[in-house]
């Protein structure tokens, strides 16, 4: 039961969007900061490895919430699908992910850990790995805005389900509708 009374069946509207639902004068930029980072049209990542580095982000952050929301919606735009997810949640090094993506991972494990842990050295291999700029840059904003989101949940303690499947019906949601949907 959350920490504050949402007015609402905390069941049939589980983690952010309980809250959401709450404040939604708040929902709105939350929801589109979401769809801009996760699925906005992006020259190299995919939706799939957007939503990989905030499941990783949530579970470094502990936020079960978010971490099964977002893994889902990973496992539903990856090839491999949820056996890659759990391998990343839980070994990035010896996941079988790029070289590529396991770099932005370890920069988005710094973010998580704070800002200043990300050095010229983990950008530049990054950069060695095949990221471009722009791909460090959103995985930067990726995880720090998880590290924001994953807090908003659990600071006010949002009714986490323990059902494997309400997580993959609602990626089948976002996959198909997004963020902005509601």
């Amino acid at each position: 039961m959350a920490h504050i009374d949402l007015g609402l069946d905390e069941r049939e509207h589980p983690g952010i969007r309980g809250l959401t639902r709450f404040r939604p004068e708040t929902a709105g930029p939350l929801n589109a900061l979401a769809e801009a980072l996760l699925r906005a049209p992006h020259p190299t990542l995919s939706p799939g490895e957007r939503e990989l580095i905030a499941a990783y982000v949530s579970d470094l952050n502990d936020c079960g919430f978010c971490a099964a929301s977002h893994g889902a919606t990973a496992a539903a735009q990856l090839p491999a699908g949820e056996s890659l997810v759990g391998q990343v949640r839980a070994d990035p090094e010896s996941a079988p992910v790029s070289g590529r993506l396991r770099a932005l991972l370890r920069i988005a494990a710094a973010v998580q850990r704070g800002g200043r842990e990300v050095t010229v050295e983990l950008v530049d291999a990054a950069r060695a790995a095949g990221a471009t700029d722009l791909e460090v840059h959103d995985t930067v904003l990726i995880a720090a805005a998880f590290c924001m989101y994953n807090r908003y949940v659990d600071g006010l303690g949002a009714f986490t389900p323990d059902d494997p499947e309400a997580y993959r019906r609602s990626a089948g949601f976002l996959v198909r509708h997004g963020y902005l949907a509601g």
